[in-house]
C-alpha cells in the first residue's frame, strides 16, 4: 500500500522559515516526478513546486518562485520543500503528490495519482 506522510509543517512568523518533507512508502518513486500543492481555507488547491524524476528539473509557481525549493533524495524516497522568506498568504495546508508518467504538465492536480494527507502552514503576521 502507498503512504506519503508530509512533516514539517508548523506556526512560523512572517519572513521565517519552514522545511517540509515528504517521505513515501510502500513503493519506490524514483522514476516519478513529484509535487507539493497547496489548499487554503475557501480556496481551491493550487500548484507549488514540482521536480523531475533525478531533480534536474525543477518547476514553481510565480507566487513562490525565488522563495521556494523543492529537492528530493531517491535513496530515502523523499521530497523536500525548504520555503523562506514566508508570507501570511502561504498559510495553507501542504499536500505532497507522486505525478503519473507522461501524463502532461506538472501543475496540473489531475495528473498526479497518490497524496499524501497534509501538513498545516500557518503564517502569522
Amino acid at each position: 500500500q502507498v503512504q506519503l506522510a508530509e512533516s514539517g509543517g508548523g506556526l512560523v512568523q512572517a519572513g521565517g522559515s519552514l522545511r517540509l518533507s515528504c517521505a513515501v512508502s510502500g513503493r519506490t518513486f524514483s522514476s516519478n516526478a513529484m509535487g507539493w500543492f497547496r489548499q487554503a481555507p475557501g480556496k481551491e488547491r493550487e500548484f507549488v513546486a514540482a521536480i523531475s524524476w533525478n531533480g534536474d528539473s525543477t518547476y514553481y509557481a510565480d507566487s513562490v518562485k525565488g522563495r521556494f525549493t523543492i529537492s528530493r533524495d531517491n535513496a530515502r524516497n523523499t521530497v523536500y520543500l525548504q520555503m523562506n522568506s514566508l508570507k501570511p498568504e502561504d498559510t495553507a495546508v501542504y499536500h505532497c503528490a507522486v505525478k503519473r508518467k507522461y501524463s502532461g504538465s506538472s501543475q496540473l492536480d489531475s495528473n498526479y495519482g497518490f497524496w499524501g494527507q497534509g501538513t498545516q502552514v500557518t503564517v502569522s503576521s
